[in-house]
């Protein structure tokens, strides 16, 4: 049922009073969203926890003032060969207790080894203790590696954080320090140490490592961008039946002189008596980084061992379609059902299954908010309709939605739980669109609340985790609809740009996608940012698959104005338009400016401009320009208001009467969520005044380009590695300033994969053209993709294992994420035999 809010202006002050009805309940506890907990020395820390957007690595997001920018994560590698061994952990259930302690509801299980998390955070003291055990559950002894640390700054200037130094009196960290002091050149910047044991006790500290990329096999850096990314491995041998477990402190000290004196002071005296309170006699038995005498116990059992939280049930890793759909472009899908190879049903079945056993879990990827219950229906409906001879752009094929368009048969949120539940009556015209070509309509993609981030895609439904690297963002705001696409849980997918948001994800995750000119594809019915600089487009494997997906999608909406511009540009038939001789006799422009990171030194921004030789072998020149020329300054209005009360307009019983009432609601992300207001709309006046504008821009930059005698400019992906799911910043997530004039003007531009950069990442290239020259890069698109065949495919979500007579998954449920809904803490102390057991044998 639809949620009612009710608001009240007072006539004096503007104050206002939001009502919630009991569809949706205020939880009692706070709302959460990286916790945070204030510190004595003025700093407030912010925990990763199972709160909204849940990501749940118990590492510290963010300390004000401090460098610390996802730091306190833990990788494990184990024995063996279980999926995602040696990536990040996360998904413990990591309740706050309201005081001091971040308590796990649940294991994760890697292997044979499950693992737990307990982090307590001690505001007097302004430190953190990572409180991790290790359990065998199997029948032989496991060697478990684990590395902890993360990013204390970024670049190499002022705001690098350096370890400045160790207890042993250096700033070489080895196995004699018991603990390290990291700090930036900055005085406004609080330093960080780390307490790491004692030296010398097997789980103390085996080698150093680079958080950031591979700890276990690539060593901590000294110097550059990267010695910001620090890792300290420890490596434990842990017998069946038996826990071990670590206990490391983060703390981060005062700003100005003497902070660090004063910082390696505490860590000196945490080091020598560290603050074990709160854990039990057993649990400070099964520590391995501290000698007996810090324990504060004088007898252990000789193979301790803890009753920790369930795993919970596993979804065992099997699908009962025949079909695999691993890789597979849309175009081989039609072919394939075409040809009676397959079915719609059997693709359906197959997507549906890899979602149930990949998406979800604490090491599940999160693209999806919502699962389309009658996917299946669709699907044989679909077969129905080809067998009677229908045909359809994607007939048959199963689309993922980002979950702010409109769809009238499923919830529409936007990623704020502030909409949860909220189901429009009518499908945005795009959702139309696809169904009048025949497409599955599978579910709603996970995104950033409200398409804010292009750095991340975490909404009040979890954070999305990168298909390709497992440990790093997604990028936003359509993470969720690039990782749907590659990982295999979809064929192709809807997201949408209003700065970076669509090639971030794409970028990020090796895909394929385009952006057309303002106009090109209708807005209505998509949750917007920003009114008239928003594009909602597709996201794909291949070229060819954007053009199936733009005939389905584009066309004039009567009730979207902006697109009857669009009217004498929009090609027929997109597909017409991929021709392998498209870049022959082009003039490709570049500003060299725009392949060089401003922090990063990895080499990213020269593994792009190598493959210039790929626009070069398919009969381009390249041309060095000169900066482009400002379309001078923006005009007066709020597009955000704007375009919410554009959106509400089209609906009966919207749940609030305009954005600044959903952007107050106490559901809403606390960083996300702003005091109540009363935007006024745009007038008439500044809409034609910022139409106008925009338009100016388009015919300023087709003059620069005119008189550089250039066909198209291409700008980078990203100019950085990509980096872990658990910063705040936009600086670690990658280097996205390239200076790329697609969102800021409106223009057409095809994100083509071309490789990697030198430590593995996908890199592309963006093609940008001039205003309606959309067809026309889209061919270039597709003559780069067949030189450069440089997408990269993931192997962390392998083709399942085929059992015809075996029950097929049900549709999955995916709750949000609210405070209160956690299962229950978890025992502490010597364990039952269900203690023992692999996950989904014994834990029901």
């Amino acid at each position: 049922m639809p949620t009612s809010v009710s608001r009240v202006r007072a006539a004096a002050g503007g104050l206002a009073a939001v009502a919630l009805t009991t569809a949706i309940l205020l939880p009692a506890a706070p709302t959460g969203a990286v916790t945070g907990v204030p510190a004595g020395n003025g700093a407030t820390w912010q925990i990763h926890d199972a709160a909204p957007p849940g990501l749940d690595t118990g590492s510290i997001r963010a300390v004000s003032n401090a460098p610390a920018e996802g730091f306190g994560n833990i990788f494990v590698r184990v024995t063996g060969e279980p999926r995602l061994n040696g990536e990040m952990m996360r998904g413990w259930g990591l309740t706050y207790d309201g005081v001091d302690t971040f308590e796990p509801t649940r294991s994760v299980q890697l292997g044979d080894v499950r693992v737990t998390r307990e982090v307590t955070v001690d505001g007097a003291g302004s430190w953190a203790r990572f409180f991790d055990t290790f359990t065998n559950t199997g029948r032989e002894p496991v060697t478990v590696e684990v590395s902890f640390g993360g990013s204390l700054g970024y670049g190499a200037a002022q705001n690098q954080g350096l370890i400045r130094s160790t207890s042993s009196g250096d700033a070489a960290v080895d196995g004699q320090d018991a603990w390290t002091l990291a700090a930036t050149p900055n005085p406004a910047q609080r330093p960080v140490g780390v307490v790491l044991g004692t030296p010398g006790a097997p789980g103390t500290l085996d080698r150093t490592g680079n958080q950031q990329r591979d700890p276990f096999d690539t060593p901590m850096a000294t110097t550059g961008h990267e010695a910001n990314f620090q890792g300290y491995v420890s490596t434990l041998t842990v017998r069946p039946r038996q826990t071990l477990s670590l206990a490391r402190f983060v703390t981060v000290g005062t700003t100005g002189a003497g902070a660090q004196a004063a910082a390696a002071e505490q860590l000196a005296a945490l080091a020598a008596q560290p603050d074990l309170s709160g854990l039990t006699t057993l649990e400070r038995c099964t520590l391995q980084n501290w000698d007996r005498t810090a324990l504060g116990v004088t007898r252990c059992p000789s193979a301790p061992v803890l009753a920790t939280p369930s795993a919970g049930p596993q979804v065992p890793a099997y699908t009962t379609s025949s079909y695999d759909v691993v890789n597979k472009s849309i175009d081989e899908l039609l072919r394939d059902l075409e040809a009676g190879v397959t079915t719609s049903e059997e693709i359906t079945r197959a997507y549906l299954d890899r979602i149930a056993v990949y998406d979800g879990g604490p090491l599940g990827y999160h693209a999806f908010i919502h699962v389309a219950e009658d996917a299946m229906q669709q699907a044989r409906a679909a077969d129905r309709a080809r067998a009677r001879g229908a045909t359809g752009e994607l007939l048959g094929i199963p689309i993922a939605i980002k979950d702010l368009y409109d769809t009238k048969d499923m919830p529409t949120t936007g990623g704020t739980l502030a909409l949860e539940g909220w189901q429009p009556g009518t499908d945005a015209y795009q959702v139309e669109r696809l169904r009048a070509a025949g497409a599955v309509i599978i579910g709603k993609a996970n995104l950033s609340e409200f398409a804010n981030s292009g750095g991340y895609s975490e909404s009040g439904w979890g954070q999305v985790w990168n298909a390709l690297y497992p440990s790093k963002t997604s990028f936003g705001s359509s993470g969720g609809s690039a990782v749907a696409v590659a990982a295999g849980l979809a064929a192709g997918a809807l997201g949408s740009q209003t700065g970076v948001s669509l090639y971030a994800p794409s970028t990020g995750n090796s895909l394929t996608t385009f952006r057309g000119t303002d106009g090109m594809a209708s807005l209505r019915g998509i949750m917007p940012l920003t009114w008239a600089q928003d594009y909602g487009g597709p996201i794909a494997r291949t070229v060819t698959d954007l053009a199936h997906l733009l005939n389905a999608t584009t066309g004039t909406d009567p009730l979207d104005p902006l697109t009857a511009e669009a009217d004498a540009h929009r090609p027929a038939d997109w597909t017409a338009h991929l021709d392998a001789g498209a870049l022959d006799g082009m003039r490709i422009g570049y500003l060299p400016s725009s392949f060089v990171s401003s922090y990063a030194d990895d080499g990213t921004g020269a593994a792009v401009m190598a493959h210039f030789a790929d626009l070069e072998a398919a009969g381009a020149t390249m041309v060095e320009l000169t900066a482009p020329p400002s379309g001078g300054p923006s005009p007066a209005g709020s597009r955000s208001e704007e375009g919410w009360a554009r959106y509400i307009e089209l609906h009966d019983d919207f749940p609030y009467p305009d954005g600044d009432a959903l952007l107050a609601s106490p559901l809403v992300l606390p960083y996300n969520q702003r005091a109540l207001r009363d935007t006024p709309r745009m007038t008439p006046e500044q809409v034609d005044a910022w139409l106008a504008y925009r338009a100016n821009y388009k015919r300023v930059i087709a003059g620069w380009m005119d008189a550089a005698d250039v066909d198209a400019v291409v700008y980078p992906g990203f100019l950085s590695d990509m980096y872990n799911n658990d910063a705040s910043g936009n600086q670690l997530t990658a280097d996205r300033a390239t200076g790329v004039l697609t969102s800021n003007v409106g223009l057409p531009t095809v994100v083509v994969p071309v490789g990697v950069n030198p430590h593995g990442y996908s890199i592309s290239m963006q093609l940008v053209g001039r205003a309606w020259d959309d067809a026309a890069i889209l061919g270039m698109g597709y003559a780069l993709a067949q030189q450069a065949h440089g997408q990269q495919l993931p192997d962390d979500a392998p083709p399942l294992e085929y059992r015809p007579n075996a029950r097929p998954h049900a549709v999955p449920d995916i709750s949000p994420l609210v405070p209160g809904r956690s299962p229950a803490a978890g025992l502490r102390g010597f364990g039952s035999s269900a203690a023992f057991g692999r996950a989904g044998e014994n834990d029901g």
